[in-house]
């Protein structure tokens, strides 16, 4: 369908763009530039463990990312209005929600914690504070890393 292949186009042309002025705004990543990395910490980790290839990373961050507002939520920052939103415009892209069903909370904990954005072992995250405010943290509840890792 051209038209689809059409609008797919037009989204990455707008996604880049958008990309362009974050960075262009935060070049020395101190802070907004952080709401590019949502989901990329849970990503990479599928990504490792699921075998490069398999998930390709746009689809890894993607399930990342519910993953990431699902932690977000939990910790009582957001509400469950922007996972539903969410993950309906991520549906509408044909991409992955949710990671896959054979993954361990384990793995998640390993693979997470050799993360480039580790700190001696310790997980940091980028987790939503509210709608479009992104934050790097470690400040999270880590029974509640635990629940959205078994969700």
């Amino acid at each position: 369908m051209a038209g689809d292949a059409d609008l797919l186009a037009q989204a990455v042309l707008v996604s880049c763009q958008i990309k362009a002025r974050v960075v262009e705004q935060d070049e020395r990543e101190s802070g907004l530039r952080a709401i590019l990395n949502l989901g990329h910490t849970f990503g990479h980790a599928i990504e490792a463990v699921m075998g490069y290839g398999n998930w390709l990373h746009g689809e890894a961050v993607a399930a990342g990312m519910v993953m990431a507002i699902d932690l977000s939520i939990r910790q009582g920052w957001i509400d469950e209005r922007v996972r539903e939103r969410s993950i309906a415009l991520l549906q509408r892209a044909a991409l992955p929600t949710a990671p896959p069903a054979e993954m361990t909370s384990q793995q998640f904990l390993e693979t997470m914690a050799i993360d480039k954005k580790a700190v001696d072992g310790a997980i940091k995250l980028v987790l939503l504070r509210k709608l479009g405010e992104a934050c790097i943290t470690g400040d999270y509840d880590h029974e509640l890393l635990l629940q959205t890792l078994s969700a």
